[in-house]
């Protein structure tokens, strides 16, 4: 990894090119999915990453992640809490300044969004 320094005015700054900028998301974004995983809806016995609530991860380059995702209903009782549990997940990890989680309901969830392993663990295969 080459990381570049710039001094301007007495303040020395560190960049990155593009490539690197990109890997440093990855690796961001695979922290961000194990903090996922230990985030669970109180009445399904499994992460709601597997269960597919995560719809969308995006990773913006001054540390502001956000997040869409959905519940398995409009009515769902955690519809309140889930999405604060989600936000002091992320928030957690170095490098994430700050995090935006929207719900939506578009494309409604179905069992069909759920990881293999979710499947298996719920006696769905």
């Amino acid at each position: 990894m080459h990381l570049f320094l710039k001094q301007k005015f007495n303040k020395i700054t560190i960049t990155m090119d593009s490539t690197e900028k990109k890997y440093k998301n990855i690796f961001l974004e695979n922290f961000i999915i194990e903090a996922l995983k230990n985030v669970y809806d109180p009445e399904i016995p499994v992460n709601i990453y597997d269960i597919g609530l995560i719809y969308k991860i995006e990773i913006l380059n001054d540390g502001v992640v956000n997040i869409q995702m959905t519940l398995t209903s409009p009515n769902c009782p955690v519809a309140e809490t889930l999405p604060d549990k989600v936000r002091d997940a992320i928030e957690k990890i170095d490098d994430v300044k700050k995090v935006n989680v929207e719900l939506v309901f578009d494309p409604p969830w179905n069992p069909d969004m759920m990881s293999e392993e979710a499947k298996l663990e719920l006696g769905m295969m």
